[in-house]
């Protein structure tokens, strides 16, 4: 599936950006049916916001619970003082999350590619397994910026396989919060990571290596249908959205089979909800 020229800037760089991987169509019934949950989505039951600032005090149960479901979360600057909406629902949820890829049909359609396969193998994953599917939003005018992270600090290994698959379902600009990434970044350890018990969370700080900055980080601007591909030790973030326009965007977190996966990730699988691949 991929040329040996894209396999070469994977390992120098991290990250590849394949143009036109999903079609128009296919992105037209993925976000209608993001739309439709969101539609259906009532308020009332729960107000769940994401963010990546002080996820320890941050985390409660209905993001915990979100692991292996699908559930609604609100930008931060979706409320205002009064505790409403500033605008209407559509425009203030950040993501959905983060099961979409096994429970819903429209998403599993999405996400079970026999190409998606073939660039996992390419990738290094000799037996993908996909923990995780987030529909991310980028609101115009309060999308949140997502600080600079690791993948593997969600989606421990040994070794560390874990690599994400991020659809652009709109252009991804500077203007509305397009990904940076450090090139080259992936040789760089891991500096978090964030563990599970029961209903304890806490972040693990690992090693002091500062984050990225302008001088060093590239901005991965693409058209809507693109797949970016990066390796989980990859250093990567999106600034705020304060632009009139969204940044819709699908990722999946997928690791290799023949990994040891941390029983203390915060996303777990038994036999009653085997985790899958992307067959």
């Amino acid at each position: 599936m991929l040329s040996a020229a894209q396999k070469e800037q994977y390992q120098r760089d991290g990250f590849i950006v394949i143009p036109g991987f999903k079609s128009p169509q296919e992105i037209a019934a993925l976000r209608a049916r993001a739309a439709q949950i969101v539609d259906e989505f009532d308020p009332a039951v729960a107000q769940g916001i994401f963010t990546t600032k002080d996820q320890e005090k941050k985390a409660d149960e209905y993001f915990l619970r979100s692991d292996n479901t699908i559930r609604c979360f609100f930008e931060e600057e979706a409320f205002g003082p009064d505790g409403q909406l500033k605008q209407d629902k559509s425009l203030s949820i950040n993501k959905i999350g983060h099961a979409m890829h096994d429970l819903d049909p429209v998403f599993r359609a999405f996400s079970a590619d026999p190409r998606l396969a073939d660039v996992a193998r390419d990738l290094g994953l000799a037996h993908a397994q996909v923990w995780q599917s987030m529909y991310i939003f980028k609101q115009p005018g309060i999308g949140g910026e997502v600080r600079w992270h690791q993948d593997a600090t969600y989606f421990d290994t040994d070794p560390i396989s874990v690599t994400t698959f991020w659809f652009a379902l709109e252009d991804a600009t500077l203007d509305n919060g397009c990904l940076w990434a450090e090139p080259g970044g992936h040789r760089t350890p891991l500096r978090e990571r964030f563990v599970r018990n029961g209903d304890d969370i806490k972040v693990e700080k690992l090693d002091a290596t500062p984050w990225p900055d302008d001088s060093t980080a590239v901005p991965l601007e693409c058209q809507a249908g693109a797949l970016v591909c990066f390796h989980g030790l990859l250093p990567h973030y999106s600034a705020p959205n304060r632009s009139p326009v969204s940044r819709h965007a699908y990722t999946l977190h997928a690791t290799d089979a023949g990994t040891v996966y941390s029983p203390r990730n915060w996303i777990q699988r038994d036999a009653s909800f085997p985790v899958r691949g992307f067959l």
